[in-house]
């Protein structure tokens, strides 16, 4: 397992890259003169550019050394970063982050595959835990350091320390990681063609709502609080939802091994997810009760991403890194779709409403899964039957 660390080290970058900018929205306001909608676009271009890479570029990577495509993701991330922390324009900055989108959609998704293949199929939850709770650290850790970063020396300062740790993880997978071998994935037309399975489409659909959901609100978390609660200071509720992030990644993989359930853990995911984020603004004017939200989405909202993995790898064993990517494309896509809505509905005066809004989508991510675990759960009883 230790290799698996080194991934975890990478996803620890990616972790603190995507989720630091939604606490640096108002400084990036100021310093460009710009709205927090305006500002928000650019977690929308981060997250839409790392939904497209993941399926694109591990198509026109196939057969190239999982360690070297690991590499060139988080060159191309660092620069990104470093090129972000130098931005003089919105525009320039909004072209940064998109780039920077590009190198972590395709670290992520390839990083998670390798992990599952470092390790025997015993601890296949286990590896996908911690890769993925290594981005749920970089979140509780590396969020409210890059805030009080920012608040020295500048939000640029926060994005060159992005940089120093992507040049850190690029470094260490180039001397330490192993050579794994590259299975062949399925061309682009296969891997459309994998939304043709019903179970495969329906479970994508939920990732991707649970996404619109949870990253989509996420990034608005500094102006919901000031507008509903009048909380000036967001550093305090971004580490409640990290601490949940990061309970929540590392639990999960262990509850997988043990129950071998992971529609069943997934449906009590999403019912937590949903209470928590319909009970926020109530809970927002209370001192003590107001993190408790926060908590309980961010453990339910990262827990959420390994079991779905884990039933898209058991309905495409052949795919595996495929299906891994397929469901990290729908996770950054639903993110930005969120966060693009999120500036809408802000825009348009709505921002007292959008917890209510995304409860009402994390609902209707719970009804769909519900009816997958039916389905699901109904084939498996009938595969069984005709094995025996």
């Amino acid at each position: 397992m230790k290799n698996i660390f080194l991934l975890a080290l990478g996803m620890f970058a990616l972790g603190l890259d995507a989720y630091v900018v939604a606490g640096l929205l108002p400084e990036i306001g100021v310093t460009f003169h710009a709205t927090p909608s305006e500002v928000g676009q650019t977690v929308t271009v981060f997250t839409l550019c790392y939904a497209l890479a993941a399926p694109v570029f591990a198509t026109l990577l196939a057969g190239k050394p999982i360690r070297k495509i690991l590499a060139l993701a988080l060159a191309v991330f660092s620069c990104a970063n470093a090129a972000s922390a130098l931005a003089g324009s919105l525009e320039w900055l909004l072209a940064a982050r998109a780039v920077a989108g590009l190198g972590a959609g395709l670290f992520s998704p390839i990083a998670v595959a390798a992990a599952v293949a470092l390790v025997s199929k015993e601890q296949k939850g286990r590896a996908l835990g911690l890769t993925l709770g290594g981005m749920s650290t970089g979140t509780v850790i590396g969020v409210p350091v890059g805030l009080w970063v920012a608040s020295r020396i500048g939000w640029q300062g926060t994005l060159w320390l992005v940089t120093a740790l992507g040049l850190i993880g690029l470094i260490g997978i180039l001397l330490r990681l192993p050579d794994i071998p590259a299975v062949p994935p399925p061309s682009l037309r296969q891997r459309a063609g994998m939304l043709a399975n019903p179970l495969v489409a329906a479970t994508v659909g939920v990732s991707f709502l649970t996404a619109v959901a949870s990253l989509g609100l996420y990034t608005y978390v500094a102006p919901i609080l000031q507008g509903i609660a009048n909380i000036d200071t967001a550093t305090s509720y971004f580490w409640a939802w990290g601490m949940g992030g990061m309970a929540g990644s590392f639990l999960i993989g262990a509850a997988i091994d043990w129950t071998q359930r992971p529609l069943h853990l997934m449906l009590g995911l999403l019912t937590l997810l949903t209470l928590a984020l319909a009970l926020l603004p109530t809970a927002l004017h209370s001192p003590l009760l107001g993190y408790l939200p926060f908590l309980v989405w961010g453990a339910t909202g990262w827990a959420s991403q390994a079991p779905q993995q884990h039933t898209l790898l058991d309905l495409q064993p052949e795919h595996g890194a495929a299906a891994v990517a397929l469901n990290s494309s729908a996770n950054y896509l639903g993110g930005a779709v969120g966060a693009a809505l999120g500036g809408v509905i802000i825009a348009t005066g709505g921002l007292s409403r959008l917890p209510l809004l995304a409860a009402c989508v994390a609902l209707i991510a719970l009804i769909i899964h519900t009816a997958i675990l039916a389905r699901f759960g109904a084939s498996k009883m009938k595969k069984n039957r005709t094995a025996a």
